[in-house]
């Protein structure tokens, strides 16, 4: 069901923890899965993304995602991480389930979020970044659920 390098960075999961006055903080969950994640980035003056840790709580492609993710952006510019999408975390990781793929959509938009509350603390605009949903089915039509 999942590829060797979900289980590896599920097993082994890169960048956990989090980061104490972290430049920016991005906080996403998705109600309809209950996976919350957490991406704290540490951006230096040159806007180079020195450190980046993640909290997520979820399932195991939710934390592979989050893991994928944090070693995407690090090292990069902020534009550079801009470009990570979910589609790229997910070739990256050599595919998930359909299932699944909801989680990946969950890694990009922490980032994006990390960036938006770094962008708000900086009083700058990041080109090609909108403000982030607190759940990444906001605004879809609400579905009625059978019991």
């Amino acid at each position: 069901m999942y590829t060797e390098k979900v289980m590896d960075h599920f097993q082994h999961p890169r960048n956990v923890g989090e980061i104490e006055n972290a430049s920016g903080v991005g906080t996403v969950g998705n109600a309809k899965c209950g996976d919350i994640m957490r991406i704290y980035l540490d951006i230096d003056e040159n806007q180079i993304i020195r450190d980046v840790k993640f909290k997520t709580f979820g399932c195991g492609a939710a934390v592979a995602t989050s893991s994928m993710a944090t070693e995407m952006v690090k090292g990069k510019s902020i534009q550079e991480a801009m470009e990570v999408t979910n589609k790229a975390v997910m070739e990256a990781l050599d595919g998930l389930p359909p299932v699944k793929v909801h989680c990946s959509l969950l890694a990009e938009e922490a980032i994006h979020a990390a960036l938006w509350d770094y962008a708000e603390k900086h009083d700058i605009k990041i080109e090609g970044l909108k403000k982030p949903k607190s759940d990444i089915h906001e605004g879809e039509e609400a579905e009625e659920e059978e019991y």
